[in-house]
């Protein structure tokens, strides 16, 4: 629980007290004058043995409000011993209101819990305590302004103390640091005095407080150099009591928002000025042209950013600084070279919340196998009192081989076929460079020639793919061309293709008509049966022909086979005589 919520819960307290009692002010240690609701003054010895009343616990209540008010104005309490303070004022309260006392009864048991509540903060001085006590009202919201304009500062001082204040002097704690005082420093001077405050005749009723407050009001100009955030604005009230001018002014203190220009830094909710870091980072970037191939040379162009709102860089240097890949003798490269020979891109500054455009043109190294290589940007650069601070970045640029290759001879195997044959074809391709190709196939294109459709599926990089078709010939073409149509799709996914082709020559099958002697051929005749005559007597011969072919093969058989016979039993005489 802070501060100000247990000082706000005794408020509420003693507010309830307030609505019965009117006036009670204690005359001296042993009595007491008040006044009831009536108006009827009485006077109230405290060490009657009379029943106490309401009125007399409202009192009591009051003046032990006032103890722990005294005890806050004199010390500065942690948290913990808030607490205490807390729970043995309660439980005062709820014993003053829950047991029947005599009068003397009940302020012998106040000043017990006095003592108790002094004895919750050792270092609080009971002998000589502090009746005085001015706070700032809370009628007053905190002011917000930047740099350069007018601010109306308000103090709203009230007096929970139960003596009148007079003669109050209330100057503002000026300071030329801007760390410290937000507005310009003025000649005039910003003392402001006032005749007195009443005392809160409710013992430190707040509500009270406010009725009798006094407000004073400044007119400052903020300074063009403020910081951003929130300024404490103390103001030292002196005074006199009872005649006696206090030895140490009380401070109060409000609070100004300030916006100060970019870059001007922060203020934090204590003195110390706080200026946070800005950073630069890597928003995007782009080359030209947009796919980058080994061996090519390109253009990135890198967008940066600076990413705080108040604060320039300023001296900024940028170096591009690529992977290194390779070995070569056991030595590696840089897989980007600059053309210029430099990798560095110098700028003066960068503007809170602005972009700047590092262009830089780079050559990529002809080996680079296909994939992301990366190029980190280094940044250095000075933000106001900081030197030499530093930021890194990556981009990652997608590097392309271009497929290479090639195909071995195309050979045809008949180059020359009949319509409705098939001819093989046989070729190698060849993977030549650093890219995989997929989905490898091909396809024949001809008006003569159907089929022979090939899928060969995916060739890496120096390996041999092996070409077998078969080609049916559908149309006769004298020394035609057919097309070979190879595709694949390269690592990006991007279709490739090529063509080859090859002659192949497809004829027609043409069968040839017996020829018949002139000699055989029949006379013309005159009359109707002339041709049909002719023409059995052309076929009469031709079976002739066949008849005598077959009459004389069979004889040529049946005189081999007798030889044949011969011979054998020609061999087998001779065996017996021998």
């Amino acid at each position: 629980m802070n501060r100000r919520r247990m000082r706000g819960i005794f408020r509420s307290c003693v507010a309830v007290a307030a609505a019965v009692l009117v006036l009670a002010q204690p005359v001296d240690g042993t009595r007491t004058v008040y006044a009831t609701s009536g108006n009827e003054v009485e006077t109230v010895e405290r060490s009657s043995d009379r029943v106490i009343t309401d009125d007399d616990r409202a009192e009591a209540d009051a003046q032990l409000k006032y103890h722990v008010d005294s005890i806050l104005k004199r010390t500065n309490p942690d948290e913990y011993t808030l607490q205490k303070l807390n729970d043995t004022l309660y439980s005062a309260y709820y014993y003053i209101a829950n047991t029947e006392l005599s009068v003397s009864e009940l302020w012998s048991y106040v000043a017990e819990m006095k003592g108790k509540l002094d004895a919750v903060v050792p270092d609080v001085s009971v002998t000589t305590p502090t009746t005085e006590f001015l706070a700032v009202g809370d009628n007053w919201e905190t002011p917000s302004v930047s740099y350069g304009q007018q601010v109306s500062i308000v103090l709203p001082i009230i007096n929970l103390g139960s003596e009148d204040l007079t003669d109050l002097v209330v100057n503002p704690v000026v300071s030329n640091d801007v760390a410290v005082w937000p507005f310009e420093p003025s000649s005039t001077g910003y003392g402001q005095s006032f005749a007195e405050i009443p005392g809160n005749p409710f013992g430190g009723n707040y509500e009270a407080g406010m009725f009798a407050r006094r407000e004073l009001t400044w007119q400052f100009t903020v300074r063009e150099d403020v910081l951003t955030g929130y300024y404490p604005l103390p103001f030292e009230v002196w005074y006199t009591k009872e005649g006696v001018r206090c030895e140490e002014p009380v401070t109060l203190t409000v609070y100004v928002y300030t916006q100060g220009k970019p870059g001007a830094g922060h203020i934090g909710g204590d003195t110390s000025a706080v200026e946070s870091k800005p950073r630069i980072i890597v928003t995007g970037f782009e080359t030209d042209p947009g796919e980058v191939y080994a061996g090519d040379t390109f253009m990135v162009t890198i967008h940066v950013k600076n990413t705080s709102k108040e604060q320039a860089v300023s001296n900024v240097l940028f170096d591009m600084q690529a992977v290194e890949s390779g070995t070569e003798a056991n030595t590696t490269y840089a897989v980007f070279l600059p053309t210029s020979g430099s990798s560095s891109v110098y700028t003066d500054s960068i503007a809170p919340g602005s972009e700047y455009d590092i262009n830089i043109e780079m050559t990529a190294k002809t080996d680079l196998s296909q994939k992301p290589y990366v190029l980190t940007v280094k940044m250095k650069y000075d933000a106001g009192k900081d030197i030499d601070l530093t930021d890194e970045a990556k981009v990652s640029i997608p590097v392309l081989q271009k497929a290479r290759y090639d195909t071995g001879d195309i050979q045809v195997m008949p180059a020359s076929l009949a319509v409705g044959n098939q001819s093989n074809v046989v070729f190698s391709i060849y993977n030549m460079g650093k890219t995989t190709f997929y989905n490898l196939q091909v396809k024949y294109e001809g008006d003569f020639v159907e089929g022979g459709d090939t899928f060969l599926g995916t060739l890496k990089p120096g390996e041999t793919a092996n070409v077998d078709s078969m080609l049916t010939a559908t149309a006769p073409s004298s020394n035609g061309t057919v097309k070979a149509l190879i595709t694949f799709e390269d690592e990006s996914g991007n279709p490739v293709s090529f063509e080859r082709e090859f002659a192949l020559d497809v004829y027609e099958e043409v069968y040839d008509e017996p020829m018949i002697p002139e000699n055989m051929m029949p006379e013309e005749q005159s009359g109707p049966n002339v041709g049909l005559i002719a023409g059995i007597a052309a076929a009469a011969a031709v079976v002739a022909v066949i008849i005598v072919i077959v009459v004389i093969r069979k004889k040529k058989k049946k005189a081999a086979a007798l030889k044949l016979e011969d011979d054998f039993l020609n061999g087998l005489g001779e065996d017996k005589q021998d």
